[in-house]
């Protein structure tokens, strides 16, 4: 295992101007003490077509590396001057991490190493191997646990999005469970009452960066329990969330805060199970989101404890307050689309 490091101090974000990646960026820059350096590693096409949003992070002091991520030379010049490298990178190009890692480890720099990781557990349970969705990031798991040494890697799990950019949940997919404050209507899963672990997309960067500011455990044990905490060992595992809560429970609060009684329907999971085989033999795009919600329903994102005491139980957004944003901006969604 890798010796615990230095503190991370000068900090290389890959998929800073996406969708997760901006508000790990925005709790970066809003640090408190603040690190020595922030940089973001973005293509030429992104600093071109986003050059707005790239000229206001430079006024807030962040610099920004242009190259392509697919390229070694502009990714071992990247590395250089940092010591820690974040990924944020989607879902399209989770595998591109893997020479990035690579490339970290045989970085003189480079100390630690945080994967795309947020989102729904891929090593949940032994099922968990089987599900299409985790594939990319248990091959990124696999080439960590076979080839990396040196880095100290940190998997932050943060269990859905609760507050992700809400879209329409059109036709079909409303089934898998939406909550539509125009219409003040509601579709849930079950009898309602299965519980999930969010994250806010707001304390994915606050509880990253609580977690960069814990030292590094020297000690490792292993962890007898898919649904217990992570254990000490590296790569470091990171069970943390927001809150956990059910639908119903949502239901109430969208209820208590609109003044409205909601127009409830409900989705039997066998009917969820239907809906996700037949759209993965369609290859509908919206299979992988199928499949997620099936596994939240299922109680996939809970544990006994969660790891938030173990970077310093930072303050995280409360449910009320996630309803509380829905209700102002007038969204058609809570849980819809969170990966």
């Amino acid at each position: 295992m890798a010796d615990s490091p230095t503190p991370s101090k000068m900090i290389l974000l890959f998929g800073g101007t996406g969708l997760i990646g901006r508000y790990i960026l925005a709790s970066l820059v809003s640090a408190n003490p603040p690190f020595e350096k922030i940089a973001i590693f973005t293509s030429p096409d992104t600093a071109e077509n986003k050059s707005a949003d790239i000229a206001k992070l430079k006024e807030k002091g962040v610099q920004v590396v242009i190259g392509h991520v697919n390229s070694e030379e502009d990714v071992k010049k990247a590395f250089e001057g940092y010591d820690t490298v974040i990924s944020a990178l989607g879902r399209n190009v989770i595998l591109l991490q893997n020479s990035l890692l690579t490339l970290a480890e045989s970085s003189p720099t480079i100390h630690t190493f945080y994967p795309s990781e947020y989102g729904t557990d891929i090593e949940y349970a032994p099922s968990s191997a089987h599900e299409k969705p985790h594939q990319l990031k248990l091959q990124v798991r696999k080439h960590i646990k076979e080839n990396i040494r040196k880095l100290n890697v940190t998997y932050l799990v943060t269990g859905p999005y609760s507050d992700l950019f809400i879209q329409e949940l059109d036709g079909d997919m409303a089934a898998a469970g939406s909550f539509d404050v125009k219409a003040n209507k509601a579709t849930l899963v079950g009898d309602g009452e299965g519980k999930v672990s969010f994250t806010t997309m707001h304390d994915v960067g606050q509880l990253l960066v609580a977690s960069l500011r814990t030292p590094f455990p020297h000690s490792s044990s292993s962890s007898s329990s898919p649904s217990s905490p992570s254990s000490s060992s590296s790569p470091r595992i990171l069970k943390v969330n927001s809150f956990t809560t059910t639908p119903t429970a949502i239901l109430s609060e969208f209820e208590k805060q609109t003044g409205t009684k909601w127009d409830v329907s409900y989705t039997p999971l066998d009917e969820l199970k239907k809906a996700e085989k037949e759209a993965w033999e369609a290859k509908n795009p919206m299979a992988t989101r199928w499949t997620l919600r099936r596994i939240w329903a299922e109680g996939g994102t809970l544990y006994e404890e969660r790891d938030n005491g173990k970077i310093g139980e930072p303050e995280t957004e409360s449910l009320e307050s996630q309803v509380r944003k829905a209700v102002e901006k007038g969204t058609s969604g809570f849980q819809s689309g969170a990966l």
